[in-house]
């Protein structure tokens, strides 16, 4: 069975795009025994489990899972918290579902969710910006943002980035993506009709609004959007291309700098000793 992939909450699960992506587990359950149940019945059928959630410490289904990890007492739970708005997040569990049927090790597939997360564009239309915390908004956006009919595109993800539409252009990606999009209230088209067709985008997908996005936006004006590699090929390619290392601390293969499932850091090369040259003893020495 493929590593199971779990996000916290039902409205994170995107469509699958064919019938070979598994579904993701939604964990925490509602209660702790349930979450315990759940999570112990993922590990016995998938062997491993990787759970991403937003990287906000704060949050209760974030402390209930490290509750399950502790209780359950096992080094095969991968807590992944990620720095992504909720329809970036939920489209970066789709990648990782999509990649969990390949031959990817649980530790290789858990690391490079922070690889495919670099890749990922993340943002939003606003009507306000007047509480949005996420990205940093000038005194002059703030202060137009009281227009009733102000609004503003904002990139969050991977290099925050705000301008007023019509008065500036979101930076997007240089590669071939699927947009998926979902709007609040009131409803707007320009993300459809401006800025995909501005990103050559290769297709896009409506989906309902995730709960979180209001608070994490600051706002429920808002329509939100994420962009992100969708041939299966290319993130296959672009994850088996990185040099795997072996965990000194729990033994799982990584890519990148730190293994997903312990989080202990890859330790530095070691460094190489220089050869003392010999010297020769001088005649008649012994």
């Amino acid at each position: 069975m493929p590593t199971a992939i779990a996000v916290t909450s039902p409205d994170l699960v995107l469509p699958p795009l064919d019938r070979q992506t598994p579904p993701a587990a939604v964990q925490p359950q509602p209660t702790l025994e349930q979450s315990l149940n759940g999570m112990h019945a993922l590990i016995e059928q998938h062997g491993y489990v990787i759970a991403l959630h937003a990287a906000s410490g704060d949050d209760p289904a974030v402390q209930r899972l490290r509750t399950v990890r502790s209780v359950l007492e096992s080094d095969r739970i991968a807590l992944l918290g990620l720095d992504l708005p909720p329809l970036g997040l939920a489209l970066l569990a789709q990648q990782l579902r999509r990649l969990s049927v390949c031959d990817f090790s649980p530790g290789v597939l858990a690391s490079s969710a922070r690889l495919l997360a670099h890749y990922v564009y993340a943002g939003a239309l606003l009507g306000s910006v007047a509480k949005l915390d996420r990205v940093p908004v000038s005194l002059a956006a703030h202060a137009k943002s009281w227009a009733s009919n102000s609004q503003f595109a904002v990139l969050a993800h991977p290099r925050p980035q705000l301008v007023r539409v019509g008065q500036g252009e979101l930076p997007g990606p240089e590669f071939g993506t699927r947009m998926v999009v979902a709007s609040g209230q009131p409803p707007s088209d320009w993300v459809t009709a401006s800025l995909a067709p501005a990103w050559r985008v290769q297709g896009v997908a409506t989906v309902p609004l995730p709960k979180d996005s209001g608070r994490w936006w600051g706002t429920q004006r808002l329509v939100e959007f994420a962009a992100g590699l969708h041939d299966v090929s290319v993130l296959y390619q672009l994850v088996s291309s990185v040099r795997r290392e072996v965990c000194h601390w729990c033994g799982l293969e990584l890519i990148g700098d730190r293994c997903g499932f312990c989080a202990a850091p890859l330790p530095p090369p070691p460094e190489q000793q220089p050869v003392a040259a010999a010297r020769a003893l001088p005649r008649g020495g012994t």
